[in-house]
Order: structure tokens, then C-alpha cells, then sequence
């Protein structure tokens, strides 16, 4: 059995819960934008794809290079552990898998169907994610599923706002 520091459990644990609610919140929330701007059903799962793979690179990328920075800095040498790649993996998945959970529904369903499924599903794996994160680190349970269906909902809202407010723009 791996037993991994306090430190290391952090670092993935934050990678992990990162990867999770970003690609949750931010995938619905274009997806919710994209949506109520009245475009087809195809297009809006076209623009899902795109994000999750772009977006899943790119925070991927994103944690290896913060984390190898300060692991440099903190050692003040080149060399370094394999922690912030496996950080840089674990966000990666994390944000890749979580992204079909808004996405799929406009595989199977109609826009207006798809657009209350992906929110729900959303809004669920939120608060599920806040509760399996305060297990883990020993933390108020549905305080912090709360604060995670909360805080991610409203940015969920942002992108529905936006996308209604711009559907009616000229470009």
C-alpha cells in the first residue's frame, strides 16, 4: 500500500477537487450560455468537446508548470520530484472525465431537455463533490457541500446570463 504525506495528499487532493468543480462549473456554464443563444443542439455539443479537451491540456499544463515552479523555487534547484506531474495528470482526468457529466445530456437529448439535465447533473456532482472533499479532509459536510453547490451555481448562472443577454446582439 502507497502511503503518501500529508503534503502530498494536499497537493493531489487540491489538484483533483480543482480539476473537478472548474471543468463542472465552466462547462456547464458555456454550455448553459451557448444553449439559450437558440443554436442547434450539434453545435452546442461541438463547442462541449472543444472546451473539454482544450481546457483539460490546459489546466493540466497549467498545475505541472505552477507546481515544478515552486517545487524549483522551495529546492532552489532544476531538479524535482514526479509530483507535479502526477499533479499535472491527476488534473488533467479530473477535469477531462468531469466535463462529459454537463456534456452528455446534449448527446441524448433535446436542447431545452439536455439544458435542465446538464444543470441538475451539475448542480448534484457539485454538492457531491463538496461532501467527498470535506470527508477528506475531515471538514464540515454540508457546510462545504453547500459552499460547492453555491459558489459553482452561480458561475453556472453567469454563463446563462451572459449567453441571453448576447443571443439577441448583432456581431
Amino acid at each position: 500500500m502507497v502511503r503518501l504525506s500529508k503534503d502530498t495528499f494536499m497537493l493531489y487532493g487540491r489538484n483533483f477537487i480543482f480539476g473537478v468543480e472548474d471543468s463542472l462549473v465552466s462547462t456547464v456554464g458555456l454550455l448553459s450560455g451557448v444553449a439559450v443563444a437558440n443554436v442547434g443542439r450539434h453545435t452546442v455539443f461541438l463547442t462541449g468537446m472543444v472546451l473539454i479537451f482544450v481546457e483539460a491540456f490546459s489546466m493540466g499544463v497549467g498545475s505541472f508548470l505552477s507546481e515544478h515552479s515552486v517545487e524549483k523555487f522551495l529546492n532552489h534547484n532544476e531538479s524535482g520530484s514526479s509530483r507535479p506531474r502526477v499533479a499535472g495528470i491527476i488534473m488533467f482526468f479530473s477535469y477531462f472525465l468531469s466535463g462529459f457529466i454537463p456534456l452528455l445530456p446534449y448527446l441524448y437529448f433535446q436542447t431545452g431537455i439536455a439544458f435542465a439535465a446538464s444543470i441538475a447533473l451539475s448542480l448534484a456532482s457539485l454538492f457531491s463533490l463538496g461532501l467527498i472533499s470535506a470527508k477528506l479532509f475531515k471538514i464540515n459536510l454540508l457546510r462545504n457541500g453547500l459552499e460547492m453547490l453555491i459558489l459553482g451555481g452561480s458561475a453556472i448562472l453567469m454563463g446563462i446570463v451572459v449567453g441571453v443577454v448576447l443571443r439577441n446582439a448583432s456581431v
